[in-house]
């Protein structure tokens, strides 16, 4: 025993700090380094429009009329504020599109997902069938709803034919009807995007707590309000953001189905800077609404995700 202790060799030192912090740095920094090339693009795509955005806000600048272009301050700004009805009615328009639509996308999509998520004879055709109007442009949407809304050739003339409405009536046309008609066609595509979101979230809940929710009596409506709703929270929560963030900007397919009437009925924010761009060509003006219109977003979504407790367990 003395003889094998004094022929074991002692440990080896332990390797100088400065050489083991070289060695570990590499591997360390090498995922960065591998995405520093799309992280630098994205920042160029993404920085460079938002700050333009902003200088622009602050100047006059009109290409039509160079000789008034120059520094304008705060001037456009207050113009919005205090000198631009048509900034308010088409904000308040805005609130108005986006709590109904992203709520009626919201309360159809979850009863598609709860419905596909059931064995039935045929689900994968009717899951494909659901999911589809996803798949559409907004551009191709806007087509085939203006087409159905044909005063001519669509739903009115056959709602005609049976005796309801008359001939040669537009929704579209008509104050009172073409905020839900716009309301039915952006339903038909928002839907899905709900429903695809729910769906994935649904399936990855345990069946073992719908049966022991049975074994304990619960109902559908409690196993509901119990298990399946705090389980979709998140999912619920993050798609209802997004929602309202693209509704917010929709501007393909109201621009399409009214031009923002009649009588400027239908007119958003978003669709509002577009034509005060691309018509009017009063760009600063125009980036400046965009600049109220972002920091709106802005302190609504961090404001939602905070009452929401997106992302917290709320269950303890």
């Amino acid at each position: 025993m003395a003889q094998a202790a004094a022929v074991a060799k002692p440990p080896a030192p332990p390797a100088p700090p400065g050489r083991r912090r070289r060695g570990s740095s590499t591997p360390r920094r090498l995922p960065y380094l591998l995405i520093a090339p799309a992280a630098l693009l994205m920042l160029g795509f993404i920085a460079y429009p938002v700050l333009s955005v902003f200088y622009y806000s602050l100047q006059h600048y009109n290409p039509t009329k160079p000789w008034r272009d120059g520094f304008a301050g705060f001037d456009n700004f207050v113009r919005a504020f205090t000198d631009d009805p048509l900034f308010w009615d088409t904000l308040l328009f805005s609130a108005k599109w986006v709590f109904v639509e992203v709520g009626l996308q919201l309360f159809f999509g979850l009863a598609l997902a709860l419905i596909v998520n059931q064995t039935f004879v045929g689900r994968a055709i009717g899951r494909a069938l659901v999911f589809s109007p996803w798949a559409v442009s907004g551009v191709l949407t806007s087509v085939i709803w203006v087409l159905l809304y044909n005063s001519q050739t669509g739903i009115t003339r056959y709602l005609a034919d049976l005796g309801i409405g008359s001939y040669g009536t537009s929704w579209l046309s008509d104050t009172a009807t073409v905020f839900p008609a716009a309301i039915v066609a952006d339903l038909w595509r928002g839907v899905p995007f709900f429903a695809i979101l729910i769906l994935a979230d649904l399936q990855s809940v345990s069946k073992d707590l719908y049966e022991a929710a049975e074994v304990d009596g619960a109902g559908r409506v409690r196993q509901f309000l119990h298990i399946t709703l705090p389980h979709l929270k998140d999912a619920i929560v993050l798609s209802t953001l997004l929602r309202m963030v693209w509704e917010f900007n929709n501007v393909d397919l109201l621009y399409t189905l009214t031009g923002g009437g009649p009588a400027g009925e239908t007119t958003t924010l978003p669709l509002y800077v577009a034509t005060t761009s691309v018509d009017a060509h009063d760009f600063g003006y125009a980036s400046a609404l965009t600049t109220v219109a972002f920091v709106i977003l802005l302190f609504c979504s961090v404001l939602y995700l905070r009452l929401s407790k997106f992302g917290r367990d709320t269950t303890k």
